[in-house]
């Protein structure tokens, strides 16, 4: 157990549906990374973009991209996490994908699949929320959309971090900006937000605004505008105790049952 975590976020122009160059593209950013850290972060779906085609990229969880993040959780011991398209039991899945540097893996399918650009049609829909135990940490990974539903993300296991990775598009970051904030300040736990850049096949734009957020909805990083860069954000265990044990607003959460 620690009381620091030390995260990378990734905030990235993508590679439209060519895993390959996305993983050789990420290699190299990955290699830039001097700081020793605990766990890196990618964007949703950072092996082809926001892609409803999933049978031009579909990968298995035997395949490349898994060997390769195990194989960079390995050589930088530390996790590393994203999403990707996986094909299992002939079924399409937005996945999470934690791969721990012991060789472990454990994944997340997006449960709230974005009905506007018809990924319902295509892409089966998680039905369990994933706590991630790494470090003495508990980390809830969500994917995207995920963001707009707090019922999915309220803090009823008392987890450390939130996480979302995305490709939300510029049109609608301001939503993105507040509702990172809002999950933080509301489950008082760290929230980070790792989202990607650049324009994509369809002609959607996304401007970045990666950040994290302390218990209180302190921002801790910044990004510019529609820039690649990679940002060091340390997470403090004992902010968390703190301000849980003065305030004490989780005791007064709902009990609820999601169906």
């Amino acid at each position: 157990m620690q009381d620091t975590l030390k995260i990378a976020i990734i905030q990235s122009d993508l590679i439209w549906e060519n895993p390959k160059e996305n993983r050789e593209m990420f290699s190299k950013k990955i290699a830039s990374i001097s700081d020793k850290v605990d766990l890196i972060l990618l964007p949703e779906m950072f092996t082809s973009g926001f892609t409803m085609s999933p049978e031009n990229t579909f990968e298995t969880m035997k395949g490349d991209t898994i060997n390769w993040m195990l194989k960079i959780a390995l050589e930088k011991e530390c996790a590393i996490g994203g999403s990707i398209v996986i094909k299992e039991n002939n079924t399409f899945f937005n996945r999470f994908v934690f791969a721990k540097p012991d060789g472990t893996l454990e994944t997340y399918d997006k449960r709230h699949t974005f009905t506007l650009a018809g990924e319902d049609k295509v892409y089966n829909a998680g039905e369990k929320k994933l706590i991630v135990n790494y470090k003495g940490w508990k980390i809830c990974p969500l994917i995207c959309y995920d963001l707009r539903f707090p019922v999915w993300a309220r803090n009823v296991e008392d987890y450390d971090l939130l996480i979302y990775v995305a490709n939300w598009p510029k049109p609608r970051i301001s939503a993105w900006d507040a509702l990172l904030k809002a999950r933080a300040i509301e489950n008082m736990s760290y929230c980070v937000g790792v989202n990607r850049v650049g324009n994509d096949i369809n002609g959607h734009e996304y401007s970045g605004h990666s950040g994290a957020y302390n218990g209180l909805g302190e921002q801790l990083s910044t990004f510019n505008e529609g820039e690649e860069n990679i940002a060091i954000i340390n997470l403090e265990k004992t902010h968390l105790k703190d301000i849980r044990t003065k305030l004490k607003f989780l005791a007064d959460r709902d009990s609820f049952i999601i169906k």
